[in-house]
């Protein structure tokens, strides 16, 4: 279903976008800071289980779209390739340093910070959009129904999110002490980021 060249690929893709700094990785931080590791590692393993809720939708609307009309295909990745590239541009062009905050929550289960994990992802509707450009473009045709790989490719992502959201949240003091001292540390984290969305936006407009 999914060649080595497929897994890698997307593997690659999906470590340096999930590495970038963003809500759900300096929210993981923040709580590993503030309430301790095993705290941070929980909320992270939410926030990484919420990708499956963004797989789903993904799945079901481009198979929609590919169901409807060949023009509305294109036209989705043309969307998908526009986003991707905004994307890239404006982590290029950012100069805002990623800063982790150590505030004070108040104390939850781990069931709740869990949920709370899950809900800060699922909500989010940039990340409905990224993965709705994201995952497609690892599709090859020849490999099997496209939904079912789409499927996979999401699995994927939620396993490496979660390992990295875990490992954030165990070393949170450690990272967020270095993203506080070294602000350049996450603006070049962006510029990496910046590349990568533009290389899929690329991609995935001039791909046949």
């Amino acid at each position: 279903m999914l060649t080595d060249a497929q897994v890698v690929g997307f593997l690659v893709a999906a470590v340096l976008v999930t590495l970038s700094p963003g809500p759900d990785n300096l929210l993981v931080l923040s709580m590993g800071m503030s309430k301790g590791r095993r705290r941070g590692i929980v909320f992270g393993l939410g926030c990484a289980m919420g990708c499956i809720g963004h797989t789903a939708l993904a799945v079901a609307g481009v198979s929609a779209i590919i169901a409807a009309s060949p023009a509305a295909f294109m036209a989705l990745k043309m969307a998908g390739g526009g986003y991707l590239l905004y994307l890239g541009y404006g982590a290029l062009r950012s100069h805002n340093a990623a800063k982790v905050q150590d505030t004070a929550r108040a104390e939850k289960t781990y069931s709740a910070l869990f949920f709370q994990g899950v809900v800060a992802n699922v909500i989010n509707p940039k990340v409905a959009l990224f993965f709705l450009s994201f995952l497609p473009q690892f599709v090859v045709l020849g490999n099997g129904a496209a939904n079912v790989q789409m499927a996979a490719l999401g699995v994927i992502f939620t396993l490496q999110a979660g390992v990295i959201f875990s490992l954030l949240g165990y070393f949170s003091g450690t990272i967020g002490g270095w993203l506080n001292r070294t602000p350049k540390s996450g603006v070049w984290l962006d510029r990496i980021a910046g590349v990568v969305f533009v290389g899929l936006g690329l991609r995935l407009i001039f791909a046949q």
